[in-house]
């Protein structure tokens, strides 16, 4: 598969338009005046595209440059029945198997946010991965086992849940929520609406609680104010390039403010 029609297939994956990638990008680099008529030409290998079109379409699909390049890197997302198997014989292939239990949880979860604070202007798709990020990094640092365990990649605007595009997708083709696409100041926002209430008998009274503190703290933050915030936390600074998965590990070497556990002092 060409470059080209690697660029096609993650922007269909992704549910965008060639109208709607070609606003994100030349919104984000207004000297690249990008037209639908050109990206086809890209998209069908007619036309050579330059290093500063890629970084850009990387930031629109908020992945890192070198999953464009290299499809060894691809990050492929099964979401599987509890118990079914599965072989790896792929080499050097990024493989992120998400149980069912994991599955629902997080749309349970993502549900519970968007019924809360989904129609505030400020909560776009970029909001959303820093606040799954905090919520489950925190209800792993304050108990030691996870909440929704969604994989997390370093981005340049932080932390990414790898999941997320595969999983919401899903929940639109089942009317859960739905992905609408509109103006935040002067630029493009995607944002998800619920369809349905969240099924609160999944998510424990401690997991409630937390996500709750979570969204209190941050949900009023900007994208760039919450990205800025991320970038200080040391799971997101421990971890070395972009595109490399943020280790739940890192959070008991947190540091004020971002550490939300007691620690008692030894004896």
């Amino acid at each position: 598969m060409n470059l080209g029609e690697r660029i096609k297939k993650m922007r269909e994956e992704n549910g965008i338009s060639q109208e709607e990638f070609v606003k994100k990008i030349n919104q984000i680099d207004n000297k690249i005046k990008l037209s639908r008529v050109t990206l086809s030409q890209i998209e069908n290998n007619k036309r050579d595209i330059s290093a500063n079109e890629i970084m850009v379409i990387s930031k629109v699909l908020n992945i890192p440059v070198e999953y464009i390049y290299d499809t060894q890197k691809e990050p492929q997302i099964i979401l599987r029945e509890e118990n079914e198997k599965y072989s790896l014989k792929e080499k050097n292939l990024i493989r992120i198997d998400v149980p069912q239990k994991n599955i629902e949880k997080f749309k349970e979860v993502l549900l519970y946010i968007l019924n809360k604070i989904g129609a505030k202007p400020n909560i776009g798709e970029s909001v959303l991965y820093k606040l799954l990020y905090f919520i489950d990094f925190d209800y792993y640092e304050k108990y030691e086992e996870q909440l929704i365990g969604a994989t997390y990649i370093k981005n340049h605007y932080g932390p990414t849940p790898v999941e997320f595009k595969k999983i919401v997708n899903d929940m639109i083709s089942k009317k859960e929520i739905i992905k609408v696409e509109s103006k935040y100041f002067d630029y493009l926002q995607t944002k998800y609406l619920p369809l349905r209430k969240p099924k609160l008998a999944i998510l424990k009274a401690n997991e409630i609680e937390l996500i709750d503190d979570v969204l209190s703290r941050l949900s009023n933050k900007s994208a760039k104010e919450i990205s800025d915030y991320s970038h200080q936390d040391v799971p997101w600074l421990s971890t070395r390039g972009s595109g490399d998965i943020i280790k739940y590990e890192s959070v008991f070497y947190r540091t004020a403010p971002y550490s939300v556990r007691e620690y008692k002092d030894d004896i």
